[in-house]
């Protein structure tokens, strides 16, 4: 296994816009084996190749079919075609586990990119899976959760047992 570590914010690496993948080398295919077995050993549902500390456009998102997705998702170079309609939902992130947020995300999406084999993929999703491939999309381009909030004060909530302050946060505007 290649668990590695997550980074957290404030690490200005997860500020990074990333490259797109133009080869299927020895290289991604290690970042891939790396965010999925990261992914496996945490308890979120969705990992960034820039959240283990690598620029690429790589993501994993891992909703079980019980909850509305379709299990083990592994995209390369995503892009959202499409928006459904939008909706307020409370969200977190590995990179900033002390917190979660209100965030609008949509309800559906229509995404497309690469498998891991290098294939074109078009994908239809809603519900749990929609949110986390937006939210993993936006490591991406270097937006975090936290970015998306109408107001750190009234939206933004500390997970119980944490004690520390929040970081001061540099919008990056809603898309």
């Amino acid at each position: 296994m290649s668990v590695q570590k997550i980074l957290q914010y404030p690490d200005p690496f997860l500020r990074n816009i990333c490259k797109e993948v133009s080869c299927i080398d020895k290289d991604v295919k290690e970042i891939i084996r790396d965010i999925k077995d990261t992914l496996s050993s945490s308890p979120g549902v969705g990992l960034s190749a820039p959240q283990i500390g690598k620029a690429v456009r790589v993501i994993a998102v891992d909703v079980s079919k019980e909850k509305g997705g379709r299990g083990l998702l592994i995209l390369l170079n995503p892009v959202i075609i499409s928006f459904g309609r939008k909706k307020l939902i409370r969200e977190g992130c590995l990179s900033i586990p002390q917190y979660t947020a209100n965030v609008v995300r949509a309800e559906s999406i229509k995404i497309m990119g690469l498998d891991e084999e290098g294939r074109d993929v078009k994908l239809s999703s809603e519900g749990l899976e929609a949110i986390a491939l937006q939210h993993e999309a936006d490591h991406l381009d270097g937006v975090l959760f936290i970015d998306r909030v109408a107001s750190i004060k009234a939206d933004v909530f500390r997970r119980k047992g944490y004690k520390g302050d929040f970081p001061p946060v540099k919008k990056a505007g809603n898309r």
